[in-house]
Formats: structure tokens, C-alpha cells, sequence
């Protein structure tokens, strides 16, 4: 069994999206769900699917390192072998990054290296780009920095409803983030060992959901 945990930090939606097309499919779990706060709606998700969840809230640590360290710890003690950031919005330890270091992805709302950080759909529309989009990227220590596994284009009309741009965003999220756990979970991807910035395919695997 491949064991996923998800990281989220309120409505829970991409979590959600993996429960409904991964756990407990083709040899894949969701084995536990962690939060950055306790009024995290992902938390209720969680548990009405059955799945052990908790928060990890900064204020109940003396620092984000101890914070962290916990945190890796609970999901390790379940044999974690992936942790997915979805919708997790704090930034996590070089300690934690190096514990699951190839075992930490992340969704964002652009089609990065465009408009890192929080403030992604907002940048691409002050700048008047005609396309953004979704990735999909392993975790490093620099902010929505780390290899591209996969990614997916959007065209903003001219002018762009933000409200509108960002529910399209959701949607992809939602198809995007699943495939992208699914591809791990096969073996499919992989970090190419002599240019850590980029990432293998198999020839072999299926791009489709």
C-alpha cells in the first residue's frame, strides 16, 4: 500500500479530490491529514472519510522547528510515503524538507517558475498575461521552487473576474493534483539524478487521469 499524507490549512478541497479519486484505489491510502490550524474545514473531511487527522497549530510550539519536527513525526509513525501540500499554507522547516526530501509535493496556482507565493492568481492578473495555469512540484527549501512534475495552462480572458479565474484554477487543481499522486505512486516520476532541477517520466505511463 502506498501511503499518502495530506497537509492542508482550510476548506480542504484538493484534499477531498484525492479521497475521491485515489484513497483506497489501485493501492493507494490516504493515511493521515495534518492542519496548520484546528478550524480547518480538511480536518472534518478527513475524519468522515474515516482517516486519522490533526492539527499542528504554530502557537502551541515554542518554534516552527519543534512544530515540525512533531509533525514529521506523527507522519512517519504511520509509514508515510508521500506528503502532499494541499492548500498548506506555511512554510516548512529545512529539517522537515530534508526528512522527506523526494517525498514532498505541492500545488500552486500558476505555471511556476511565473508568480511564486501566495499571491499567484492575482500577480498573473495585474501583470495581463494571457495564460497562466496549475503545477504541480516537489518541495524544497525555497518557495514553489523545487522540480515540476506537472503542469497544466489556463487563457485569461481580457479584462479577467478574479472570482472566475480562481474557480477555474480550483478545477484544475482538482484533476491535476490527484494524477500528479497517482504518477508517484506508479513509479512514473522520478528526480533525474544529474540535473536535480528537472524531473522524469516514464515512457510507459499514461498522461491522462
Amino acid at each position: 500500500m502506498f501511503r499518502v499524507a495530506v497537509l492542508v490549512s482550510g476548506e480542504g478541497t484538493n484534499l477531498q479530490a484525492i479521497l475521491d479519486r485515489l484513497h483506497g484505489r489501485e493501492g493507494i491510502e490516504v493515511a493521515r491529514v495534518g492542519a496548520s490550524r484546528e478550524s480547518a474545514r480538511g480536518l472534518e473531511r478527513a475524519r468522515a472519510a474515516g482517516i486519522e487527522a490533526a492539527a499542528f497549530e504554530a502557537a502551541a510550539y515554542p518554534d516552527r522547528e519543534a512544530r515540525d519536527r512533531a509533525l514529521a513525526d506523527w507522519l512517519a509513525g504511520r509509514g508515510v510515503d508521500l506528503v502532499v501540500l494541499a492548500g498548506f499554507m506555511e512554510l516548512l522547516s529545512p529539517a522537515f524538507v530534508a526528512r522527506f526530501r523526494g517525498r514532498i509535493v505541492n500545488v500552486h496556482p500558476s505555471l511556476l517558475p511565473a508568480f511564486p507565493g501566495t499571491r499567484a492568481i492575482e500577480q498573473a492578473i495585474e501583470y495581463g498575461v494571457r495564460v497562466t495555469g496549475v503545477t504541480v512540484h516537489f518541495v524544497d527549501e525555497g518557495v514553489d521552487t523545487g522540480p515540476i512534475v506537472l503542469q497544466r495552462p489556463l487563457e485569461l480572458p481580457y479584462p479577467a473576474d478574479i472570482a472566475e479565474v480562481e474557480e477555474r484554477v480550483h478545477e484544475i487543481e482538482h484533476e491535476l493534483l490527484p494524477q500528479a499522486v497517482r504518477m508517484i505512486a506508479r513509479g512514473a516520476v522520478s528526480i533525474d539524478p544529474t540535473n536535480p532541477r528537472r524531473v522524469l517520466v516514464a515512457e510507459d505511463h499514461p498522461w491522462t487521469p
